[in-house]
């Protein structure tokens, strides 16, 4: 029922605001000096699925604000957050058949070659995160989506920030402590397979399906950052907290591709700029929320553990087990692996 009420409001707003990729009612600017005056109005429709006070809303802001600026008001954005739309995958398929424009969230499904930026203990650092996502690499996969999925991804940022393990049942300190869990994913395989490789069990739940299943026994744990945990509020059901700085999601930004292309190209290059703008100041809010986020949790009596270097190498070594499954299942080839490595050891 969810989906299909999404759908159903996905297509009400299109009628109302989107015809052959543009739309009459797009305020525009009237002044003689408009230098856009001939080339249309357009609407874009962006969903996603976090909550107002997270980063990837945030940044969304300033996108709309920015995009509508120097476009005279030609482009006009839509964002609707907190998973009105649906789920993230459901967003994904809207935006794929053009009654959505864009969305932004980690959603690999149709495009999962992008799971290779999401390796267990693949980075460390902010650096070694934008270095990652920057990368010639990054831009290969990227324009490998067009082709496969119909969509065009404009930008990648991070999801969240260092992605730390929760459960309600107790510490988890090394590997051995993940035996038995039922941990969440969202069916991303780099998760499972890492959670598997650790002694988990797994059990996919949707993002805005998590906190009631946490609360209700369906999984006994989750995985997620700081920023997420905190404006989810995780930390009411969940007890305890280990900071293990596992991994990172990139947080791509879908558009249709048939509707981008139908842009002039002026409108391209705006948005794309205004994109990565964008991008950079949801990496900077993750970098800077992500210390207060913690303190909710610990404020809110979550139980926080931090492994020792020697405690951390053991949960490293458990998961590279994983590296190679990734190969053979075509994520990534051998030869990208040593350049992802690279790319992480020279920053």
């Amino acid at each position: 029922m969810k989906k299909v009420l999404s759908v159903l409001l996905v297509l009400l707003l299109a009628v109302s605001v989107f015809a052959g990729g543009s739309s009459e009612t797009a305020a525009t600017a009237s002044s003689e000096d408009d230098e856009f005056a001939g080339l249309g109005n357009y609407v874009m429709m962006i969903g996603h699925s976090q909550p107002a006070d997270n980063p990837r809303s945030i940044s969304l802001e300033k996108f709309v604000e920015d995009v509508e600026a120097r476009t005279n008001g030609h482009v006009t954005v839509q964002v609707f957050g907190n998973g009105q739309l649906g789920t993230e995958k459901e967003m994904l398929e809207q935006v794929v058949i053009g009654t959505l424009q864009g969305m932004r969230g980690g959603q690999f499904d149709f495009t999962p070659r992008l799971l290779m930026f999401t390796l267990p203990f693949l980075a460390q650092t902010r650096e070694e995160v934008t270095a990652l996502l920057h990368s010639d690499l990054a831009a290969k996969v990227c324009a490998e989506a067009e082709a496969e999925t119909g969509t065009v991804i404009i930008n990648l940022c991070d999801a969240g920030g260092f992605r730390q393990f929760s459960n309600n049942r107790h510490p988890i300190t090394k590997p051995s402590d993940l035996q038995g869990l039922k941990m969440r994913t969202a069916g991303m395989e780099t998760i499972d397979r890492t959670f598997i490789a650790l002694g988990a069990t797994t059990t996919p739940v949707p993002y805005s399906d998590l906190y009631m299943a946490l609360r209700t026994g369906v999984a006994d744990g989750q995985e997620n950052p700081w920023t997420n945990i905190s404006s989810m509020k995780f930390y009411e059901v969940q007890n305890y907290f280990t900071e293990v700085n596992y991994q990172f999601h990139p947080d791509p930004f879908y558009v249709n591709a048939a509707w981008w292309n139908s842009l002039p190209e002026e409108f391209q290059t705006i948005i794309r700029e205004c994109a990565a703008e964008m991008g950079t100041y949801n990496d900077q809010l993750v970098d800077e929320l992500q210390a207060s986020a913690r303190q909710a949790v610990v404020d809110a009596g979550g139980e926080i553990y931090v492994p020792t270097e020697d405690e951390l190498q053991a949960f490293k070594d458990a998961v590279q087990v994983v590296y190679q499954q990734c190969i053979d299942s075509g994520i990534l080839t051998a030869e990208e692996l040593a350049e992802l490595q690279e790319i992480v050891a020279n920053n």
